[in-house]
């Protein structure tokens, strides 16, 4: 083994020689160094090895203008001949290290930085300059970047957020912070880190080795102070002179115990309300302080003691935390003006560890007056009831209703009835004194009950009124007689015999006795007929005295029967039952009754009777189905089809004012004359009367206009060759309802020369202008 020096700026380190195992895996020169040898590729060498190096170290910052030496390395087979080149490879060969090939200087070319990257792998090789073998096996060494302090503690964070209960010991653990340094922590005090409190002081500390904050003062109240602001310094170098800082602030927040009882701002409170306040209405509200927050805050009342014990109460709201303090009974002003009670507030939940700061509860006296409002009358009872026998004259008092005003002031009161419940007018009330009087007799058979409504009004003030209900109950007096229950339809058989019960009556009465109804029937007097028989449970049998009945004698009977009651007083009728002779067979069974049966048996039998009536029947079908034949039947049309071309006709009504010009020409005379209604009254003139002077027509003797129309029309229909009238308009027609008649010359037979005019005079204004002309014409003619 032999030794040689390796220099570097750090250190200097010896150079070892040692043997090592080799492989094939080695490299190629390896194995051409064995086969050399005379020995197998595969076999293993143990070799003498003449050089190597282990580490080299770096300042990293390196601040120089030149490339850092970082050291030399140098081969034992390099003889200083120059026939030796070192090979450089590995990790920033080439460029952050460069290696002198014929001296084995080794360079840094860059500034490094250990923070990025604290050591980096090189390889070298001395290899022949000529042949390029490898003079020895390829080496492998570190490059290491020698740390210094040159980075600043720093935090996790930028901001912490704590909390710790207020009233906590000292050392109580409130948070933890942390930082971290980017320098070597093996290598020298660059990365050991101290903690200590910059500001927070005295309330809180910080442990210098872990960082951890506590409590450093007791009895911290958050009624006093919420939240603090902590600023925690870690410093490197174990806090030395010189060493490298960072800062970081803890936001702190004192969390809420219930430490803090109750209290009333006041130990007395004045508060009022109207005296018709309602159950259940908000008098006012009181506050008991409590400097805690959320649960350790809530707080219940209660009504402990004092005179309105019993006519208020007190209740918490959730939100506030205030007591609600409500009418729990009706206020009177006139009998009781002030109410004293005294409120208790107290914690619901309590922290045993602060009882000792008690007690958590507090009092007050709350004064509650009641104020005067001007309230409506009193009745003295609601509602009323009044009972009055219906045969009470109209006039008598029936009774009466008392009200009052229940202020202090006591203003009178008039009443009156509300008539919306008195329609019929049967009452009336002392405005007064409030008596109720009867205006018209009652009728327990018409209503038994009547419900008004009477109205008390404050004279001072009317719009101050009561109402109250007043029923009144009509008892009944026995005024009406039983009469029968229904209408009997009673009749006798001609075979009948004497004592043969023929009807069973009963009887009503509309009265209402207290002990029920017991009637007693009897005849007014003694019928040779029939008799009555009283069964004594109100009713009774009506029975034949005689046999022998004939319808041809005598077709009914009218039999007055008397019906009595037994109130008092005794009210009786008399109804008569109508008895008819009826014709009947072996049973008693009714086959016919009255004299018309009878004619009508005598002239015709059973047989024929029955034909008769079959015939009746079909004959009245017949007729029936004839009329619903002759309804189903579809009547001519005025209008024929949408194509006929007669509907287009048109009427010009040029003949001015008073005409019947303003309707159109009715087409469907023309279509259909037989319907034609010639005299139908003209609609668009004034009725004759108004015109008692009225000419006589010269045009007697000429024909109507409408029936030479009708007449062309009935010839143009049958005659298939006649032009189409969807062009034909009417000039001559003027209606027969006109005053001037036609004024067409159609009708004229004469000469204008014929004609007198002075009879235009009488039509009225609305001929002026014509009577005018023409008057005027015949004037000149005459001279």
């Amino acid at each position: 083994m032999s030794r040689f020096l390796l220099l570097s700026p750090l250190l200097f380190f010896p150079l070892l020689s040692s043997t090592f195992l080799l492989t094939p895996a080695s490299g190629s020169v390896f194995n051409k160094l064995a086969s050399m040898s005379g020995r197998g590729g595969g076999m293993l060498l143990r070799i003498k090895r003449g050089w190597m190096w282990n580490h080299f170290f770096l300042l990293e910052e390196y601040a120089g203008t030149d490339y850092q030496y970082v050291g030399k390395l140098h081969s034992d087979m390099d003889k200083g001949d120059g026939t030796v080149k070192y090979v450089l490879s590995g990790e920033g060969a080439g460029s952050l290290f460069l290696i002198d090939e014929n001296s084995g200087d080794l360079h840094a070319t860059k500034r490094l930085d250990r923070e990025e990257k604290s050591f980096y792998t090189l390889r070298v090789q001395a290899v022949n300059k000529k042949t390029s073998w490898p003079l020895e096996p390829e080496t492998e060494f570190i490059v290491k970047i020698h740390d210094i302090n040159d980075n600043e503690p720093r935090f996790t964070k930028a901001t912490y957020t704590a909390s710790v209960p207020e009233m906590s010991e000292v050392g109580t653990f409130v948070a933890k912070v942390t930082a971290t340094d980017a320098d070597d922590e093996t290598y020298g005090n660059s990365a050991k880190l101290v903690y200590s409190i910059l500001q927070g002081q005295p309330y809180f500390s910080v442990e210098p080795e872990s960082g951890i904050i506590r409590t450093a003062l007791s009895n911290m109240n958050r009624e006093n102070r919420e939240k603090y602001q902590v600023v925690i310094q870690a410093k490197d170098m174990l806090g030395q002179m010189g060493g490298l800082s960072g800062t970081t602030v803890v936001n702190i927040t004192l969390t809420d115990v219930n430490n803090s009882p109750p209290r009333f701002p006041h130990s007395s409170y004045h508060l009022s309300t109207l005296e018709s306040a309602e159950i259940g209405s908000i008098v006012g509200r009181i506050k008991a302080v409590d400097g805690d927050m959320g649960e350790n805050a809530e707080i219940h009342y209660r009504i402990t003691d004092g005179d309105g014990r019993d006519v208020f109460d007190i209740t918490a709201d959730k939100v506030t935390q205030e007591g609600i303090i409500t009418v729990k009974k009706h206020l009177d002003y006139e009998s009781k003006r002030m109410y004293t009670v005294t409120v208790e507030a107290a914690n619901t939940k309590l922290d045993p560890r602060f009882i000792h700061l008690g007690p958590f509860q507090d009092t007050a006296t709350v004064k509650i007056t009641a104020k005067d409002v001007d309230e409506p009358p009193v009745f003295s009872r609601i509602p009323y009831v009044i009972e009055v026998h219906e045969d009470t004259e109209a006039g008598s008092q029936i009774g009466a209703v008392t009200a009052w005003d229940p202020d202090a002031t006591d203003h009178a009161v008039r009443y009156s009835i509300d008539r919306h419940t008195d329609l019929d007018r049967l009452f009336r009330i002392d405005s007064i004194n409030g008596s109720i009087y009867t205006l018209k007799l009652l009728d327990r058979e018409m209503s038994k009950w009547h419900n008004i409504s009477v109205v008390a009004t404050e004279i001072s003030n009317p719009r101050q009124i009561s109402r109250v209900p007043v029923f009144i109950k009509v008892l009944d007096v026995n005024d009406n007689a039983p009469e029968f229950a229904m209408f009997y339809e009673t009749f006798v058989c001609e075979n009948v015999k004497a004592g043969q019960l023929i009807q069973t009556i009963s009887a009503i009465d509309t009265d209402e006795p207290l002990v029920g109804h017991k009637f007693v029937f009897s005849l007014n007097d003694v019928n040779p007929n029939f008799t009555i028989f009283d069964n004594e449970d109100n009713t009774a049998r009506i029975l034949t005295r005689r046999s022998g009945f004939s319808r041809r004698e005598m077709s009914a009977y009218l039999l007055p029967v008397v019906i009595s009651d037994n109130d008092y007083p005794v009210q009786s009728s008399t109804s008569t039952l109508t008895i008819r002779v009826c014709g009947c067979d072996g049973r008693g069974n009714v086959q016919s009754c009255g004299l018309e049966a009878l004619s009508l048996s005598a002239s015709l039998g059973t047989g024929a009777l029955v034909a008769v009536l079959l015939c009746a029947f079909i004959l009245l079908a017949i007729v029936v189905l004839f009329v619903t034949l002759r309804r189903q039947k579809k009547k001519e049309p005025l209008i024929f089809s949408k194509e006929d071309v007669r509907d287009n006709i048109v009427s010009y009504n040029d003949e001015g004012g008073g005409e019947e010009d303003t309707q159109a020409f009715d087409i469907g005379k023309l279509r259909n004359p037989e319907v034609a209604d010639g005299k139908s009254l003209r609609r668009d003139i004034l009725p004759e009367v108004l015109f008692p002077l009225r000419r006589v027509s010269t045009m007697e003797d000429n024909p109507n206009v409408q029936d030479f129309i009708n007449s062309r029309l009935q010839n143009n229909d049958a005659d298939p060759a006649a032009p189409p009238y969807d062009s034909l308009a009417t000039y001559a027609y003027e209606g027969s309802g006109s005053i001037a008649e036609s004024l067409s010359s159609l009708e004229s037979t004469v000469t204008d020369g014929d004609h007198e005019y002075n009879y235009l005079n009488n039509w009225g204004p609305q001929f002026k202008k014509l009577a005018d002309m023409y008057i005027g014409k015949n004037s000149v003619k005459d001279i």
